[in-house]
């Protein structure tokens, strides 16, 4: 019987990590990670913060950082429930990596989309 490894690998197809990067690289992971690094926030201010997210993909996301433990859901007793979310001292851990992805996107942007403008000419031809 093999050792289990506390440690992944995300090049090994059959490694577990696999589903933590697909997790974390989602992009509306990272908006929602950008978005509660500035504080808790209840799910009505997340929605129009974060330009073209849907309900139905705010709700899957929230709940699959939920269940990771990235996100931290409160419900206060109150009439209305009152629901709020803030991240959790894992979820905090991720704030500067996605942080640097976005700014990185933000910078090279225009870079990007020339590259791209490139290459359909080129496709083209």
């Amino acid at each position: 019987m093999q050792k289990s490894s506390s440690v992944g690998s995300v090049m090994d197809a059959q490694c577990p990590s696999r589903l933590v990067l697909d997790r974390i690289a989602d992009k509306w992971t990272a908006l929602i990670i950008q978005v509660l690094a500035h504080g808790t926030k209840r799910y009505a201010g997340l929605q129009r913060e974060i330009g073209g997210i849907s309900q139905k993909m705010l709700t899957q996301t929230l709940r699959s950082l939920e269940r990771d433990g990235l996100v931290k859901r409160t419900v206060h007793p109150v009439v209305p429930p009152k629901v709020e979310y803030s991240l959790t001292k894992l979820g905090r851990t991720l704030i500067e990596p996605l942080h640097a992805l976005c700014r990185w996107s933000e910078k090279h942007l225009a870079e990007l989309e020339a590259n791209r403008a490139r290459a359909k000419v080129n496709f083209q031809n």
